[in-house]
């Protein structure tokens, strides 16, 4: 089964330019994508489609078995979790105890149950101190992670993210790639907008936008082969990579221990 299906998806903002041209994909249930490409790519845009935010000009958007533009932002919240990119966009409550408790209250959730998740979602992302802060006075970095925190504490099956890590530095950025990882292995599927390819090294399939139009679609280890592209976009290699293809390896090395057991039984 498909989590995400864009069917021939195109879209122009009114008189605006056309941000989504044509895009067909599929995303199946369980799978970690990274959305990748320069700015002005379309990646903002594909994502806001995905919860009700936009809708195709043509085409069609299948979230969880339903059409996205028969269904209401609210409606398709109980499938989507979603962050904005910048995290100003979606906290509103007056303080972090309640803006994580705002989501899974309006699904429903009371009493016990709702405070254990607050609880819970507040160590996982190291918030305890800043319960009873206004997310309004804090810095930009921990702005981020009570946005982040709030779609965490949803426990959607499905979550589209935008740039998470941006900001982050640390155990925070650590704490964050976790619960991704988390959510990754518990079945769950993610859609990662991203600029950071040492995150998207770890993901089992990269998309790149350019202009609106999908112009690779592979998983990383065949993705970082095509490094004009990277480049084009203004991506970096992991480090990995850069030293991999240095090195004249045909398949580059995603991860240190990798790179290092390669330079082992090759001698060096």
């Amino acid at each position: 089964m498909d989590a995400i299906a864009l069917e021939h998806v195109s879209f122009t903002y009114p008189d605006g330019p056309q941000a989504l041209r044509d895009v067909t994909l599929t995303i199946p249930v369980g799978q970690f994508v990274a959305l990748v490409g320069a700015n002005g790519s379309g990646k903002s845009t594909l994502a806001r489609h995905l919860i009700g935010l936009l809708r195709p000009t043509t085409g069609r958007v299948i979230v969880n078995g339903l059409d996205a533009a028969g269904r209401s932002v609210g409606e398709l919240v109980h499938h989507v979790g979603f962050a904005f990119q910048h995290p100003e966009q979606q906290l509103f409550s007056p303080s972090v105890r309640e803006e994580i408790a705002f989501g899974p209250r309006n699904l429903g959730l009371r009493g016990a149950a709702l405070d254990e998740r607050v609880s819970e979602t507040l160590d996982r992302f190291g918030l305890r101190d800043y319960a009873s802060h206004p997310p309004a006075v804090l810095s930009f970095s921990l702005r981020r992670l009570v946005a982040l925190a709030s779609v965490a504490a949803l426990r959607t099956p499905i979550l589209v993210l935008d740039e998470p890590l941006v900001g982050l530095d640390g155990l925070w950025r650590r704490r964050v790639i976790a619960w991704l990882m988390a959510h990754h292995q518990a079945g769950g599927t993610i859609l990662m907008v991203t600029h950071h390819m040492r995150l998207a090294a770890k993901v089992d399939r990269i998309i790149m936008l350019r202009n609106g139009e999908v112009v690779l679609d592979q998983p990383p280890v065949d993705f970082f082969r095509h490094a004009d592209l990277l480049h084009y976009a203004g991506l970096s290699e992991p480090m990995t990579v850069a030293l991999s293809r240095s090195l004249g390896h045909d398949v580059p090395a995603l991860r240190v221990r990798e790179l290092a057991q390669r330079l082992l039984d090759s001698g060096l």
